[in-house]
């Protein structure tokens, strides 16, 4: 494990997975939205019950001196991979470099041979991998899906209903596989981190005073065509969205917790569409706009709004 020293505050690192609806395009305009008190040093916790790919996590890590990260996600696979980069950098660049290697010097159908030859054996794995227990298979699984999200169709993450890795392969020229620069970044800021496998209720353990928590759900869908949520098993669904709802209205009842989050703006297709509008009454509701390139038709993909609410 890397040794944590007060110099990580200058250390910068961006998100080391490709992940739909990342925040990483998003960052100047949150940087405006961020609570007062992160800028002035008064925050003492970050929490982030939906990690995913991290780009406000690292921004965050790298730019103010917040004394404690709490990280969490539903995501088992996605944990896995976490806690490797935290605790196993060197070992993880050692097998992406040699997945990477192999990969490269192949030829275009031979490729896609290797790529189904990888997905097979980690999708086999699932039955006897213990995701509770740290260890060092764990290592060879982190790789394997760094590998995948680099070299599969769109870089996406899809997980279908059995829990297992789906998507197809892709045809980059030359894939950047491994990033060994940003690996080790990435690790020496998680070395503050708690890095927690389990739904976004469990945070409220650890909320505490001058606590910012930015909440990031899988976005509700604006058609039938753009739902894209299967970054777990079990999806994420409006009675969800309720949910979580009720959840950022009690935590907002806490003193000095500053809460901040994303979702879908539905006025991008129905204009009467006042679904967080109602459920989110009483907040302050902000607008922000993306490039999203989730999309099988191109004509569709551009810059939509999202929502970002916040209760301060």
């Amino acid at each position: 494990m890397i040794v944590f020293m007060e110099t990580q505050i200058s250390v910068k690192a961006k998100p080391f997975l490709k992940w739909a609806g990342g925040k990483s395009q998003l960052l100047p305009q949150f940087q405006d939205l961020y609570p007062v008190e992160l800028k002035s040093g008064q925050i003492v916790r970050y929490i982030e019950p939906f990690v995913g790919g991290g780009a406000v996590f690292f921004d965050i890590a790298s730019r103010f001196d917040v004394q404690s990260f709490y990280l969490l996600d539903a995501n088992v696979e996605l944990i896995l991979v976490y806690r490797v980069i935290q605790q196993d950098p060197e070992e993880l660049v050692k097998q992406l470099q040699g997945m990477a290697s192999k990969y490269l010097a192949l030829s275009g159908e031979e490729r896609k041979k290797f790529y189904y030859a990888v997905r097979e054996r980690f999708n086999a794995a699932q039955s006897y991998i213990n995701y509770r227990v740290y260890s060092h298979v764990w290592i060879e699984r982190a790789a394997q899906l760094l590998f995948m999200n680099r070299t599969c169709f769109n870089g996406l993450f899809r997980l279908n209903s059995k829990g297992q890795f789906n998507v197809p392969h892709g045809k980059y020229r030359n894939p950047k596989i491994v990033d060994p620069d940003n690996i080790y970044r990435a690790s020496l800021l998680l070395q503050k981190a708690e890095i927690i496998n389990g739904d976004f209720s469990v945070c409220d353990q650890w909320v505490v005073e001058n606590t910012f928590i930015y909440f990031d759900p899988p976005y509700r869908p604006l058609n039938t065509t753009s739902n894209f949520t299967a970054y777990s098993p079990h999806g994420f669904n409006d009675t969800d969205q309720i949910r979580l709802a009720k959840f950022f209205r009690r935590l907002a009842e806490k003193p000095n917790v500053y809460l901040m989050l994303s979702n879908s703006d539905p006025t991008n297709e129905n204009v009467h569409d006042d679904f967080f509008l109602k459920l989110y009454s009483g907040f302050n509701i902000h607008t922000v706009f993306a490039n999203r390139m989730i999309n099988s038709n191109s004509k569709k993909r551009g810059k939509l709004r999202e929502l970002v609410i916040t209760n301060y």
